[in-house]
């Protein structure tokens, strides 16, 4: 019996390191020095103002309000305090960075207490490695942070294009939780199994607590000219952005995935929103019904352009007449955190479901017809990688035969 000891520990040793190293991530190549815009799914880890939440990522704390729908006039709402495990869609911007997608315009201070591994794992909710961190900013000995040093935090975040299966598209990067199924985030997302292993490149519906997915959100894409300041504007749907100075808000859906803009609530010193040889304001639509149609008339948004805002008047022939504006709903800043919430994370699948491969969610996005685990068509090359947030495959297969040398040494020499 006790000749099975050896291979038994050593199995568990080499198990335990390939389970060290089997979260995985995403991983959009590119080749070009353009951004565009995604999310990210964070969790926060204590209790935060609007205002530090925004600080953590470098963003616009009114982008962070509008991103999740929250009433960007309620008062003094960048003082709010939301409440610890709350979680929030982030905002960013990708570059292009040594041929992979990724945000670096993110710098975090450290102070007494921080540690890589808690800067990567609480403060970023797992959305960056420590060894990533370490690499992005050449630190060669990281027991030895000084406080008050500014990192850089390379976030994972991808774009494809701004599509999926054609259609408009922006990516949630999503840390999967031990309560996740890949049932459950394509339900919460409206997005399918399929599609999901499709932009990921998974071979199974398998996920595992660390990883990271490129959820495809439904959106409304802007056609703003390419020397528009907001050019590329893309806005999830139910959500709304804030653009030209924050004098324009631009909603999508629900319904429909055309983008609406108006001006917003919190429009100060703006240029005129009126479009010309017109009285009609920015967002006004107005419509006659006629025997051979409905002839609608409107003011549309057409970019941000040199501090001016572009006001476009047009007039179609359409079959039936629009019929009045639908917005998604506002929420009030949250202030606690509950199983239901629209913030919380993605659900289990439903009782009739086995949380097999063949759940298919109901879905705004058509399937592409292309097999689960190879990438759609400007996906991801390589998708769902190996890339541990610790350590790479190679280093732990290394680590793994280092170790298997060793105790193969050391068990020579104990009795049998």
């Amino acid at each position: 019996m006790q000749t099975s000891k050896k291979p038994i520990f050593l199995f568990l040793i080499l198990t335990s390191v390939v389970a060290f190293v089997t979260s995985k991530s995403t991983i959009e190549p590119c080749s070009n020095n353009d951004s565009c815009n995604a999310l990210l799914g964070y969790t926060l880890y204590t209790d935060l103002k609007v205002s530090e939440v925004a600080s953590l990522f470098q963003i616009d704390p009114v982008a962070l309000l509008t991103a999740n729908s929250i009433d960007i006039s309620y008062p003094d709402v960048e003082n709010h305090i939301l409440p610890s495990h709350l979680f929030l869609k982030i905002p960013i911007t990708c570059s292009c960075v040594d041929g992979i997608r990724k945000s670096v315009s993110t710098h975090y201070k450290t102070r007494p207490s921080d540690t890589l591994a808690s800067i990567a794992d609480s403060v970023y909710s797992g959305l960056v490695s420590a060894d990533q961190i370490k690499e992005a900013n050449s630190i060669q000995d990281p027991s030895a942070l000084d406080v008050g040093q500014s990192l850089v935090v390379p976030l994972p975040c991808t774009c494809f294009n701004g599509t999926d299966n054609s259609l408009p598209a922006i990516y949630l990067s999503y840390v999967v939780k031990d309560v996740d199924t890949l049932a459950g985030i394509a339900s919460r997302y409206s997005t399918t199994i399929t599609d999901l292993m499709n932009v990921n490149a998974m071979g199974n519906p398998s996920i595992k607590p660390a990883d990271i997915l490129a959820v495809p959100l439904p959106a409304c894409a802007s056609k703003f000219p390419n020397y528009a300041l907001d050019y590329g504007l893309i806005v999830p749907n139910g959500s709304y952005a804030i653009s030209a100075s924050h004098c324009v808000q631009c909603s999508c859906g629900p319904g429909n995935l055309d983008l609406y803009c108006m001006p917003a609530s919190l429009a100060v010193s703006c240029s005129s929103m009126q479009c010309r040889n017109s009285n009609l304001m920015l967002g006004n639509v107005t419509w006659q019904l006629s025997s051979a149609g409905c002839k609608v008339t409107s003011c549309a948004y057409g970019g941000f352009v040199n501090g001016s805002i572009v006001a476009t008047l047009s007039t179609s022939l359409q079959p039936r007449c629009p019929g009045p504006q639908q917005f998604p709903a506002l929420v009030a800043p949250p202030t606690t955190v509950t199983r239901d919430s629209t913030f919380g994370q993605a659900p289990a699948p439903s009782p009739q479901s086995d949380g097999s491969g063949t759940t298919m969610p109901k879905t705004t996005v058509p399937t592409t017809g292309s097999l689960p685990g190879l990438a759609p068509m400007g996906g991801p090359i390589g998708g769902a990688s190996g890339a541990c947030s610790l350590v790479n495959p190679l280093a732990a297969s290394l680590i793994a035969l280092t170790l298997y040398i060793s105790v193969s040494n050391f068990m020579i020499f104990l009795p049998l």
